[in-house]
């Protein structure tokens, strides 16, 4: 873009492209008709919400003042919006909040609080589809949950020996699909499968269909295993050490040597059925699945032999 001829030029101009590429494909229309309604005489609307607390972030910005600071003397007389003070904006956002729910589990004393909001997941999803996201591909599904250390007070102290919250997150691509908040005290086991449950369900609503699953050894549970597996094609899965994953892995014969960049190791694969303890002893054998196991192995320095292996090596193993 070349400017001929202006008596104000701002830095921030390129947002307008992004804003009218919004109105475009009607973002603001679905703001409205997804979120609560607002009294008449409001002189912002959900549209000047969000839009000016997106374009922090598109300028560079960092926090919620930035709009009463930085970037006010350009975002003022935009076009496409009304500019709202940061009180204006917060005021609105913790009208959108839900009360938390609360959770416990089987031989557990700790009260689980997450914070669950479909309208806003679903929103979200529909958005992202607004923008060009492909529902039609295969799409590959990664899910984690990260902790974020904060001082609040009602976050909870974690296994980091820090106070934060530990929310779970479904991404695919650079898009994160789903969000489900949960206090610093619940890890990523607790309650999973149910967060998966959820997540899934949002995802079929909106007819997104997942073909891969990826997630680390936290997913590595039975009842996870179970949901994951009714929802996806494949589903790649770090796999936790055990007595029963190491005597499989002592029956693997076709180990290949492979190149791990900084070292050489050796990768093999076996059919493993897991979790038949755990099956038998909650009697929902029927939830048993052979998988593909997937492991690779590196040589020990401390040359330490494994007890079930016969082996001085370090294992890394998929279930797949």
């Amino acid at each position: 873009m070349k400017v001929l001829n202006s008596s104000e030029i701002s830095p921030f101009g390129g947002l307008n492209f992004v804003l009218k590429e919004f109105d475009t494909l009607n973002i603001s229309n679905l703001l409205n008709e997804n979120l609560p309604c607002l009294p008449h005489q409001s002189k912002y609307k959900w549209k000047d919400i969000l839009y000016s607390f997106w374009s922090i972030y598109f300028c560079g910005g960092d926090c919620i003042e930035d709009l009463s600071g930085n970037f006010n003397q350009h975002l003022k007389g935009n076009p496409f919006l009304k500019v709202p003070s940061p009180d204006r904006v917060l005021e609105r956002f913790k009208k959108l909040s839900l009360p938390k729910e609360n959770f416990t589990v089987p031989r557990g004393v700790s009260n689980h609080e997450f914070s669950l909001h479909e309208p806003l997941n679903n929103l979200n999803l529909q958005i992202l589809k607004l923008l060009k996201f492909e529902a039609n591909e295969k799409l590959t599904l990664d899910y984690d949950n990260t902790l974020i250390f904060n001082n609040k007070s009602d976050s909870r102290w974690s296994y980091k020996n820090r106070s934060g919250y530990c929310p779970g997150v479904g991404i695919i691509g650079k898009k994160i699909v789903y969000i489900e908040n949960r206090n610093g005290n619940s890890d990523a086991k607790t309650l999973q499968n149910e967060t998966l449950s959820r997540m899934f369900s949002l995802l079929n609503k909106q007819n997104i269909k997942i073909h891969s699953f990826r997630a680390d050894g936290a997913s590595y549970q039975m009842n996870v295993l179970d949901v994951v597996s009714k929802n996806v094609e494949k589903l790649y899965m770090r796999a936790c050490m055990s007595d029963a994953l190491a005597r499989e892995i002592a029956n693997i014969d076709n180990w290949e040597e492979v190149n791990l960049g900084t070292e050489i190791g050796y990768r093999g694969d076996i059919i493993f059925t897991p979790f038949i303890r755990t099956a038998k002893r909650g009697k929902t054998l029927d939830q048993l699945k052979p998988y593909r196991l997937v492991v690779t192995k590196t040589e020990r320095g401390d040359k330490q032999i494994d007890l079930f292996t016969n082996e001085a090596c370090n294992y890394s193993a998929i279930i797949t």
